[in-house]
């Protein structure tokens, strides 16, 4: 077994630890609950509103609509629509 010692300046060691901190506290943040159309559109990777409507109609995704023209979607029921509909890949 072969051990590998790395050494670095103190400064570059504070902004490695600094950097490293950085990135788990943004992969640690809450995520919004309820997301806007555009973000819905974009989670489940589609460009059409009327696609996005349908699946809402249909009852595939849970919605808010707290005024009338404002629609918010569960990111929660998209994320459960997606892997419902994930597929094993093909195995010979």
């Amino acid at each position: 077994m072969e051990i590998e010692v790395i050494c670095l300046e103190t400064q570059a060691f504070h902004q490695l630890l600094d950097e490293v901190v950085n990135r788990m506290l943004a992969e640690r943040k809450e995520k919004p609950k309820w997301l806007t159309t555009d973000e819905a559109m974009a989670l489940l990777q589609i460009s059409s509103k009327t696609t996005l409507q349908k699946l809402k109609n249909e009852g595939h995704i849970h919605y808010s609509q707290p005024m009338k023209k404002h629609v918010l979607y569960d990111r929660e029921s998209i994320l459960e629509y997606l892997d419902r509909h994930s597929r094993e890949p093909f195995r010979k």
